[in-house]
């Protein structure tokens, strides 16, 4: 596996392969691997001749007082574990390089990144859309592959790629969990002792809304109130939003009928927590 730090270098690795026939999926990752980034390069590996794992904390999406000096970091650990996932390529530009001096010229999607995690955090999608076009312009990649854990980051991606004619397929794979279901996240090492066992408060109140839908509700608010009811449970938790929105707009809904998704961010402690479930409710 190769390390490259350089841009030209990298842009110039892919359009080497590009020109042997080859097929290049890009994982693109703000580093301290877990099995969610490793089940994404696995995938990536399985359909691409040339996998190329992005390594960067993008400081563009973090807001005024969020975690980038803290965000985990370890290079090492990360090499070892892409490698064996079947990474060829890490790609870990520096922030001088990937945002130079006077840097002005942002991608904005105006319309999914309004809702959800976009009212709390106004200017983290247009670091996350505009971070991911250069990865693009710059990795060349056929494929990209995304986490459903962050469902409405890959939404808007995926709009962003539609929007802008990009030559880019996009896939999303399944949320990888812990054995009592709380979503696998970099930022789970921030939780003290107590505060990880509580978070599996958040896997609990989706199981519990599905079990509620599953046995006929279909008043938005009423399963809400049961999620509500199972967060409050645990002392740590404090909730950010809680949101059952039409999975293709975001918008929330009422009745509960078609693709919908609950989107919830819950903060255990200091540390907010993201979980979703998707739904497809066939109308009867």
């Amino acid at each position: 596996m190769k390390l490259i730090t350089d841009i030209s270098e990298m842009r110039a690795a892919s359009l080497s392969a590009k020109g042997a026939g080859k097929k290049i999926g890009l994982v693109p990752t703000m580093g301290y691997l877990h099995e969610g980034h490793l089940s994404l390069i696995r995938a990536a590996r399985a359909g691409s001749e040339l996998v190329v794992v992005s390594i960067f904390v993008n400081p563009t999406q973090f807001g005024p007082g969020e975690d980038f000096d803290r965000y985990p970091r370890d290079m090492e650990r990360d090499k070892r574990m892409a490698e064996e996932a079947g990474a060829d390529i890490i790609f870990h530009p520096s922030a001088g390089d990937m945002y130079p001096e006077n840097f002005s010229t942002y991608v904005e999607e105006t319309g999914l990144s309004k809702h959800l995690c976009g009212l709390a955090r106004p200017t983290h999608f247009r670091g996350v859309t505009t971070v991911v076009l250069k990865l693009f312009n710059i990795v060349l990649p056929d494929v990209a592959y995304f986490g459903q854990k962050d469902a409405q980051q890959a939404l808007i991606i995926k709009r962003m790629v539609r929007d802008l004619n990009l030559p880019v397929g996009i896939k999303v794979l399944p949320i990888i969990r812990e054995q009592d279901g709380l979503a696998i996240s970099s930022r789970n090492e921030y939780l003290s002792t107590e505060q990880r066992r509580q978070a599996s408060v958040l896997y609990k109140s989706l199981m519990e809304a599905a079990r509620l839908i599953g046995s006929g509700e279909r008043k938005a608010h009423k399963v809400k109130q049961r999620i509500e009811e199972t967060i409050e449970s645990a002392e740590e938790a404090r909730i950010d939003y809680l949101n059952i929105v039409n999975r293709d707009t975001l918008e929330d809904v009422e009745e509960l009928r078609g693709n919908i998704l609950i989107a919830l961010a819950v903060f255990m402690g200091e540390t907010r927590l993201i979980d979703n479930l998707e739904l497809n409710l066939t109308e009867e």
